[in-house]
């Protein structure tokens, strides 16, 4: 499998805490890879960092074989190529839902505005959106909003998308609409690099699971054998509070 992403000898730090260390990881392309592990376990500052958001302290990051932690590289010309969906919506509240979608194909990438409107309302209507194209953010619920979310970022045909806990600022109801899209999105051959809590569906749409405790990769594989017979203590300690809590199913 080709690797679209490869990380290696990752380390983040802020002051003396060391937040990620030493991670390596690929993800290959068309592969599902979801992280797994508690809050502040270094998930989300792992996402981050492959979107150069955050300096890395050593290791290397690739995509499709470039080197883009090279200080010299142009970090906005890397994030071009990757699509990102965080906890928070960000959708421009002044826009419409098509404005919106449409942005940063026009801005950023120079497409002429038919163009990319007729790719954003095909977006729009490939998850039920295309009656909203014209509203705005604040007459949409938070699943659809969210939904909007990550048609924005497949808007420029990302070659990875990096989706970090896009579900964890729903009401419960909602979780599943957004959940079923990247599923889709999924079996349509996305390349897709998710921190989640909900281990359900990791269990069910991940190629690989990956379990990060204290920064550090502790375990990686398919999701059956990590989320039913992890080799490590701390994957199973994890996942005993995991049931407890519920949150397995």
């Amino acid at each position: 499998m080709t690797a679209i992403l490869a990380v290696s000898g990752l380390v983040k730090r802020y002051g003396e805490h060391t937040v990620l260390d030493g991670v390596d990881m690929e993800v290959g392309e068309h592969e599902v890879m979801v992280l797994i592990g508690a809050s502040g376990s270094g998930k989300s500052t792992l996402l981050r960092c492959v979107n150069l958001q955050e300096e890395l302290d050593d290791g290397q990051i690739l995509l499709d074989g470039e080197d883009i932690s090279d200080p010299r590289v142009n970090a906005d010309l890397v994030r071009r190529r990757m699509g990102v969906v965080f906890q928070a919506f960000n959708l421009f509240p002044h826009l419409s839902v098509v404005d919106n979608v449409t942005l940063a194909p026009r801005v950023v990438h120079g497409v002429d505005k038919v163009a990319a409107t007729e790719r954003g309302m095909a977006l729009l209507a490939r998850v039920g959106l295309a009656d909203k194209a014209s509203s705005y953010p604040d007459r949409l619920s938070g699943g659809q909003q969210q939904r909007v979310a990550i048609v924005r970022a497949l808007a420029y045909e990302p070659r990875l998308l990096l989706l970090d806990e896009i579900t964890s600022a729903l009401d419960p109801e909602l979780v599943g609409d957004v959940l079923t899209l990247v599923r889709e999105l999924a079996e349509q051959g996305t390349t897709i690099l998710m921190a989640t809590h909900e281990m359900g569906f990791a269990r069910q749409v991940a190629d690989r699971v990956c379990f990060l405790d204290g920064g550090v990769l502790v375990e990686s594989g398919p999701p059956e054998q990590v989320l039913t017979r992890p080799s490590q203590d701390r994957t199973r300690q994890f996942l005993r509070r995991v049931i407890a809590a519920g949150r397995l199913n």
